[in-house]
């Protein structure tokens, strides 16, 4: 696949942005494996190559195990994520797959139970953060698998 544009080259401000809202996503609290299995999911949801690539080779890199990146799309079955994990994944993807109805009370409720009133607002945040870089890199095809580890 050959990238449409190099928006990084033509769109330096709106790439610095983004850059910004990620320097803001990693310092807000949050424990960085779990934004990273947020980062993934979300990425799976939205089949974007070039983000699944890097948050995998990303998370290999800090030590996860191949069987929770193995069974991350299953993490609801899969007996490898605590229920803080799964609460956030549940959310990342209520907030990814907005329907007509928002996000259901249940999930909510859920996402509740784990995490305070400003981790849910950061980690919603980081849902959109990854959203948007999502979006950026499919639509401008952006090709996977030249991130290095550790390269952000």
């Amino acid at each position: 696949m050959t990238a449409r544009i190099a928006y990084n080259e033509v769109a330096p401000k709106a790439f610095r942005a983004l850059l910004g809202l990620a320097q803001h996503v990693r310092s807000a609290g949050l424990e960085p494996t779990l934004i990273e299995l947020v980062n993934l999911r979300v990425s799976q949801i939205n089949g974007c190559a070039f983000c699944i690539d890097m948050h995998s080779k990303d998370l290999r890199a800090a030590g996860e195990t191949e069987q929770r990146l193995y069974l991350l799309s299953a993490y609801r079955e899969a007996p490898f994520y605590s229920d803080r994990e799964r609460a956030a994944l549940a959310w990342a993807e209520a907030v990814t797959e907005l329907g007509k109805d928002g996000v259901p009370d249940v999930v909510y409720e859920e996402a509740r139970r784990h995490f305070g009133e400003a981790e849910l607002v950061e980690l919603t945040l980081a849902v959109i953060h990854i959203n948007a870089w999502n979006r950026m890199n499919v639509a401008f095809r952006m090709p996977a698998g030249t991130y290095t580890p550790g390269a952000k």
